[in-house]
Order: C-alpha cells, then structure tokens, then sequence
C-alpha cells in the first residue's frame, strides 16, 4: 500500500502499519529511503488519519494541549529514530508550560516585586508625603500638576509617581527618556487627549531619566503642560538647573528626594521579610504566594516585638527567621550600610542573602555582599563635583584627614588623578597663597608627577600634595586682593593709564609725555613714589599687608562651635588675645 505520512513524528509509513508504527512511540514501521527507492512509490500524506485521530476535535481542551505539546516533543525525538518517548519528562515539561505566569513572575527581581502598593505603605521622604507636607495638600485638593522629582537613585522616584496617579484615578503612562524619543511622547499625548474629551479622565506621563533628553525634546512638553492635557512627572537623578531648560523647569513643582535613612532601609526590609515568609515558615523565593503578590499592600510598617509586647529593636532575633539561618543581625547591618540609601540596592542583596546556603558561614557571606556593590561614583554628574568641593574645602580648613578620606574616595572610583592634581594646583594659590611660597612649586610638580607616572603610583604624589597643603599656612590676600580689583576694574573700563606708567617707546610719545618723570625704583637707595593707579583710585588699597585683619569676621557662634566640636569643650587660645587687643 501506498506510505503516508505519521502526524506526530512525520515520518513516512506504510498506510497499513500506520496504528502499529503509533504503538511502537513512532519507533518502528518507518519506511527508510532505501525502502522507499525500491518501491518506488514517493511518499505522500494521505487525507486519511488513523480513526484515533479524529477523536481530536471531541477531546477536552486540556487533552488537545496534551495532543499538541506530544506533537511537537515527538516532532524534536524523531531526529534519531531509535529514541522513544519519555512520557514522565513530557509530562513535566508540559507542568512548567502550565506554570509559565509563575515562572516569569520568579525572574522578577525582589525590588520590583515588593513595590508598595498604597501610599501609605510608601517609607521614607516624610517631608513629601507626611499628613502636614505640600505634596499632600496638592494631593488632597487636587491641584497636584507638573513636577519633577530629583534625587539619587533607589530613593522612590517611580514608585511615589506611581502611587500619586493612582491615587488621583488617572490613566498612567510610564516612558523612560533612555529609550523613548518624540514620537512615543507625541503618541501619549494624542491618546491623552482622547481619554480627557472622551472620560474627563487625566493622563499622569511618568518619564524616567527625564535629563536624557536634550532641551528640544523638552520643549514638545510646554504646550501640552500649559494647556492641562498632560500631567507630567519626571524623575532625574541630575540637578534640574543645569540639565532641563529653564521653560520646563517654570511649569512643573521640582520636589527634591533625599536618600533613605538607615532606618528607612531596614524599615524596608524588614517589610520584605514579613511578605516573602513569615517568621517561622518558608516560603520559596520567586514563587507567588499569600505572602508575597504585586497587589498586596506592604506590611513594612510592622512593628517586631517580644512575647511580652514590649518595643524592642526592629532587627530581628536570629530564631526569627528560621526558615533562613543565615539572615543574622550582622548580615541586616551590612545589607543597611552597603545600600547607602538605596531602596532597590538593599533589596537585591536581600535576594541574594535569601537564595543563598544557609549553611553559608556569616564571614563569607559578607564578604560576598561587599564585592557585589559597585562604587556609586559618577565622573561626570554631581558626585564628582560634591567631592571635589569636599576635598578642596577640608584642604582649606587643614583637616588632613578628611581631605586625605575624599581624595582616596575619589581615586578609588577611577577619578582622573589629574584632575585632582589640576584642582591642587588651584588651591595652592588660591587658599595658600602667599603664606607659603612653596606651595604652588610643589603642587605643579604633583601635576607633573601625576603625568609621568601615571596610576596607581601617583596616588602616593597626590598624598604627599594634599597632606602639605593641608598642614601648611593659609592666606587669601593674593586672591581676594584680585577679586577687589577686579570689582574696582568693572567700574569703568575706561580710565586711562597715568602718564608717568605709559610705555614711551618713540620720539612723539616721549614728546607727548608718555613716561615722564618715571623714577625706576632700583636706582635709589630710597623709596620713591610714581601715580600707579588712575587718580580715582590712587588711594584704594587692594592688596592688604599681611598684619591688616580688617577684611576678617569675628563670628562667635562659628568659634563656640568650633570649640565645642574640635578643641574638647576648651577655650581657644586666641580669643584672650583678640580681646586684649
């Protein structure tokens, strides 16, 4: 008889044998090419199936999933005709195809999962969302608007935008400036304007990184924010006076987030705790439970206690969380500092504690945890010029010691050393100055040295720089000497220059009067004086002597501090003396 063709492996097979080939797990009864070259009859695929087959369309749905998920297993073994079936692992895989909600719900990282769902559940930046704070009124009256909300990351950016939305009933669209270009923004806006004509209904944009984009692509927001068919929410981890325009900036509230406390954190984590597993059980991490769902409200604000009731510390007790032994004290505390402040930072690495051996010593696991968090240090953004500053102002007020802390943070990050070493050079000058004329040569040869020798050996240079300036004497004549005379300069531009200092270098100027009665100072054995100044300021003093304290400031607010907090509760040795004077 003619061969047809098996539905489930494909494989050619004589129409007689067809049922026999089906018992045999689609392993024998294959009619081979060299059996179909003596026949010489070419397979076909036949119209007609084996009467099991058209039982198919009566099964229930489930059978015809089991049907199709056979087929397409059988369809992959039948690359070696010798393999048969296996019909536990079948049965498996198709157990994990049922169960593929709950398979991307576990690639989920835990920081996304345990988003608050409700606004009061939302921990930290109580000056934005405490019962008496501007956001909250806004929120009561319903007069929110634009905003902008700035701070680092990991401090709650997008999950307040989107608790804000929610809790105003608007339709939330959430865009990200990294991926997203006009046309998606132009797209939600039509739709926006749809929904508000159509259900009244406001359309809250949330953009992510909104300093991604350039100030052109900013502007596509005025007139839509102007005409309220669009509430925008923007979230930077940038200052917004120097990356969005000034336009933008003018129509939208700019809340400032602050980074999250300790507290805060292990407020956060212990919320964690309670929705992953309570204490006392466990639950599978990754596997959505009673515990722990995206719609659950947070349990963060849970207070631990004892059997007695009474308030203890929230860090919980190591019997707490059997069902993870190695979830210590110690770990919560690492996992706190590691963050730095940093909500989704502390939940990743609460993932990790939680999927790892229990029977992990604590040592390495902390060990672990530490080489997990990369340095937060951006050497283009704001942290770059925040130590900076700290770093020339602790050389300034001669702490050593903070200075030499900023400048291995610095390094450490991968800073430029030269361009610490550019800084150097500066404050040589500028906070040294004439109290120690050895300070700028030793500051350029830094720079040098830093150009020669390149990392990690020029750190040492750098080291070497920072403690002398440090130490060594301080005095801002030179420079504020400059910045009156720059001020006395924008006055008028115009004075002319006394005619004793003007530059006679032909016959006609000498005849005019350009140098006369010049006295060239190193021909006397006396002082002699020239008009070195326009007659306006011939009595102006920039520069002052070194013993003038006229231009300094008396603060004793600012010395009492100072005494209470660096010299031990003592006396200043000099206030006896200022006021004998």
């Amino acid at each position: 008889m003619a061969p047809v063709q098996c539905p489930i492996c494909s494989h050619s097979v004589s129409e007689s044998n067809i049922n026999k080939h089906l018992d045999s797990n689609c392993s024998g009864f294959i009619i081979t090419s060299e059996t179909a070259a003596s026949s010489k009859e070419k397979p076909r695929i036949s119209g007609k199936v084996a009467p099991i087959f058209n039982q198919q369309k009566e099964r229930a749905p489930l059978d015809g999933f089991l049907s199709a998920a056979a087929s397409s297993d059988a369809s992959r073994a039948s690359s070696s005709q010798k393999r048969k079936i296996n019909e536990p692992s079948m049965s498996q895989s198709i157990n994990k195809r049922l169960k593929g909600s709950t398979s991307q719900y576990s690639t989920t990282p835990l920081a996304e999962r345990l988003r608050p769902q409700h606004l009061s559940d939302f921990i930290g930046q109580k000056h934005l969302t405490g019962p008496e704070s501007l956001l909250m009124n806004m929120l009561e009256t319903g007069t929110l608007g634009s905003m902008i909300f700035w701070g680092p990351p990991g401090c709650g950016k997008t999950t307040l935008a989107r608790l804000l939305a929610q809790q105003m009933d608007a339709v939330i669209k959430e865009l990200s400036a990294t991926s997203s270009g006009i046309n998606d923004v132009r797209t939600v806006f039509e739709e926006a304007k749809n929904v508000l004509t159509l259900t009244g209904r406001r359309t809250v944009l949330f953009l992510d990184e909104i300093h991604r984009f350039n100030k052109s692509q900013q502007d596509i927001f005025l007139p839509y924010i102007e005409r309220g068919q669009i509430q925008l929410i923007g979230a930077t981890t940038e200052n917004p006076s120097f990356k969005l325009t000034g336009a933008l900036i003018s129509r939208c509230r700019v809340f400032v987030l602050n980074r999250l406390t300790d507290d805060d954190v292990k407020d956060i984590i212990h919320g964690a705790l309670g929705r992953v597993g309570p204490s006392g059980q466990s639950t599978e991490l990754g596997e959505p439970s009673s515990q722990i769902t995206p719609s659950e409200p947070s349990t963060s604000q849970t207070v631990w206690s004892q059997p007695d009731s009474s308030p203890v510390s929230k860090v919980p007790a190591r019997s707490s969380y059997p069902a993870y032994p190695q979830l210590t004290e110690k770990v919560i505390d690492t996992i706190t500092s590691l963050s730095t402040g940093d909500a989704r930072t502390a939940l990743s690495l609460l993932e990790l504690v939680l999927t790892s051996r229990t029977e992990s010593k604590e040592e390495t696991l902390l060990s672990a945890l530490r080489q997990s968090v990369s340095t937060s240090y951006d050497r283009t953004g704001e942290s770059h010029y925040d130590m900076i500053s700290a770093l020339h102002k602790s050389v300034r007020g001669s702490q050593g010691s903070a200075a030499m802390y900023w400048l291995a943070r610095m390094l450490g990050a991968g800073e430029d050393p030269l361009y610490i070493a550019r800084r150097m050079v500066v404050c040589a000058s500028e906070d040294i100055g004439l109290a120690d004329v050895h300070a700028l040569p030793l500051a350029m040869a830094t720079f040098h040295a830093c150009q020669a020798v390149g990392m990690p050996e020029c750190r040492i240079n750098l080291a070497h720089l920072v403690a002398y300036l440090s130490e060594t004497q301080k005095s801002t004549r030179a420079y504020n000497a400059y910045k009156r005379a720059e001020e006395a300069a924008k006055l008028d531009m115009t004075m002319p220059v006394p005619m004793q200092m003007r530059n006679a270098p032909t016959n006609l100027m000498k005849e005019l009067g350009y140098g006369e009665d010049y006295r060239y100072n190193p021909e006397y054995l006396h002082p002699v004086h020239n008009d070195y100044l326009p007659i306006p300021l011939r009595d102006d003093k920039f520069l002052k002597d070194a013993e003038d304290l006229s231009d300094k400031v008396w603060d004793e607010d600012a010395l009492a501090h100072w005494e209470r907090e660096a010299n031990g509760g003592q006396q200043w040795d000099g206030r006896i003396q200022h006021h004998n004077e």
